[in-house]
């Protein structure tokens, strides 16, 4: 009985067992304008805590509840939960904020998060359009600061700011004396303005100044399509559901240009070795071999890692090493963001010794410009003890003989020597087709094709003759690819194509199960029909919640990503329950 115990411990540990709470905290964007609002997640994988935990805020800060987020997973019987609690920030001022750690109880353990960084700017008037309403799209450009230096890698902030987004482009943006790398793809938040919700997409670009002055910086224009409502057809009551309620059409939003001042690097203190650098690095030097021969390559490995033009950057110079020859060096950058503003860059350099009398690889020094210190600094690394020894090869004597120039040269020796002067006979044997395995697959290929097509003919029969387990098959087709498209409309966030596939999929299924034209269900024709037919009660009211959802949707469209999210198993539990009834 003791060993029955343990077995039904050792099967069950798994499916009641979750991993430590692991809790993060993050902003969705960490630059906002006063007025407009931040996404604080506090997000609890495994055991949350029992109410919303409780976020301290700096002054001028105003953060507020706006409610949870859970899911719920089992794969491979292990279970994982995820709850997440979403709060909405807004300042009064505009500043550098830092949101301290928060800390939280967690059943007996306390987890804390690290502290946020949130960037807010002055309020501008972008949003606003003719008469004092709302633009329907508009563009922000946002730079961490006015004055930069030529050479300095500065990272851009594009902000697009859509109410009702169908589709969009990648902006475009002009520029007057700065170099603009790869434009990276967009990060997406939610930011409230008024009484509207607006989506907020975050492109990043890296812009380099190359000449001083005053420089312009935009404009940053982006095209997309807005979606707009027409007039609501009386005499159709679902026409939204389907889109034919709804008007695309193209918009054009520009953000108005950025001025900065482009300064030039100073004369004074600059490096002899100095090759226009730009940013902060650090110096790494691995040399290899260390234990040598005089004329042995050692290959030098240098890696510059910090932030600034990786791809420009030109690797130390070694004029001092005058007792080795230095052969040109290979590089390559390894990015550690999106824009490259920041990596490593390797140079591979290989450099061979002359004389045994070297002790060590000299220092590698490479010098910059911090803008943060407006200074040149210079790194390098210390001395790599190295080994060198005389080669063993001794260079030959010339040997003058008398009357050399009479002398018959010598035989050429003969350094190749045959291993063996006769092959023999070859023979070559392969073994009969009978006797291998892929000839006698080969010929059994004509029987298994025509017992597919048999198969095949055979189920198409049976559809062509019962009408209604052809519909079943087309039905179930279109409820497994409907599926599919709330995933990725959930993920999307298109709250109004999400909920006319919903009502979509319940009409096709009831309609096949009932016997009726999917036009014609409705809620009281479900209700009168289901209700004859002894259907349980948490059926019937897993689909009033549905449908009551779909209409709510024709009013309230904006629905978050994961409120989207939590519809879909409920959507998939009442189509597997509508399959197994037998109606």
């Amino acid at each position: 009985m003791r060993s029955f115990f343990c077995l039904l411990w050792l099967f069950l540990t798994p499916f009641v067992c979750e991993a430590a709470t692991q809790f993060t905290a993050s902003l969705d964007r960490t630059t906002i304008s006063v007025g407009e609002s931040a996404n604080l997640s506090l997000v609890f994988q495994g055991e949350g805590p029992n109410r919303p935990p409780a976020v301290p805020a700096p002054a001028n800060l105003v953060v507020t509840y706006v409610g949870p987020s859970s899911q719920f997973t089992i794969i491979n019987g292990q279970t994982s939960s995820t709850l997440t609690h979403i709060y909405r920030v807004t300042a009064n001022q505009p500043g550098d904020y830092l949101i301290p750690p928060i800390q939280v109880l967690v059943g007996n353990t306390t987890v804390s998060s690290p502290p946020l960084r949130l960037k807010v700017l002055k309020a501008s008037d972008g949003p606003m359009g003719p008469g004092g309403t709302l633009k329907p799209a508009f563009v922000k450009i946002i730079t961490p600061k006015t004055n930069v230096f030529v050479g300095e890698v500065l990272p851009v902030e594009i902000q697009l700011y859509a109410l009702n987004r169908h589709d969009l482009n990648m902006p475009q943006l002009k520029t007057e004396g700065f170099t603009l790398g790869a434009i990276a793809q967009p990060t997406q938040g939610r930011s409230q303005i008024g009484n509207a919700i607006y989506e907020v997409f975050t492109f990043r670009v890296a812009a380099t100044p190359v000449k001083t002055g005053e420089l312009t910086l935009g404009p940053a224009e982006c095209n997309l399509t807005l979606r707009y409502r027409r007039a609501r057809d009386p005499s159709d009551p679902f026409a939204d559901f389907f889109g034919t309620g709804i008007e695309v059409r193209p918009y054009t939003a520009i953000g108005p240009p950025e001025t900065l001042q482009a300064l030039p690097l100073p004369e004074a203190g600059r490096p002899e070795n100095f090759t226009g650098a730009v940013g902060h690095f650090e110096i790494a030097v691995h040399a290899s071999p260390t234990n040598a021969v005089v004329g042995d390559p050692i290959t030098l490995r240098i890696q510059i890692a910090g932030q600034g033009a990786l791809d420009t950057l030109a690797g130390p110079a070694l004029s001092p090493w005058k007792e080795f020859t230095v052969y040109p060096p290979t590089s390559k950058v390894e990015p550690t963001d999106q824009l490259g503003l920041s990596g490593i860059k390797s140079f591979e350099q290989v450099v061979v010794p002359q004389n045994a009398e070297i002790k060590e690889l000299p220092a590698i020094s490479f010098s910059f410009f911090d803008p943060d210190q407006k200074a040149y600094r210079t790194i390098r690394n210390s001395p790599i003890a190295v080994s060198i020894r005389p080669s063993a090869v001794a260079q030959p004597q010339p040997t003058i003989l008398a009357n050399s120039q009479n002398a018959a040269p010598p035989a050429p020796a003969r350094d190749i020597v045959h291993i063996k002067q006769h092959f023999g006979a070859a023979v070559g044997f392969q073994p009969l087709l009978i006797q291998q395995p892929w000839f006698l697959g080969l010929q059994a290929t004509p029987l298994v094709l025509w017992l597919l097509a048999l198969i095949w003919r055979k189920h198409q029969d049976k559809l062509a003759n019962n009408p209604r387990l052809r519909r079943r098959a087309h039905v179930s087709q279109v409820v497994r690819k409907g599926l599919q498209d709330l995933r990725r409309l959930a993920a999307a966030n298109q709250t109004e194509e999400f909920f006319a596939t919903v009502f979509r999929l319940l009409q096709e299924q009831l309609g096949e199960k009932l016997g009726l034209p999917a036009t014609a269900i409705t809620e009281a024709v479900v209700d009168e029909q289901l209700r004859q037919s002894r259907v349980q009660e948490e059926l019937l009211a897993e689909l009033h919640t549905l449908f009551l959802a779909c209409n709510e949707a024709r009013y309230a469209p904006s629905k978050s990503v994961q409120e989207l999210q939590s519809l879909v198993p409920k959507v998939e539990s009442v189509v597997r329950g509508l399959q197994a009834l037998e109606v």
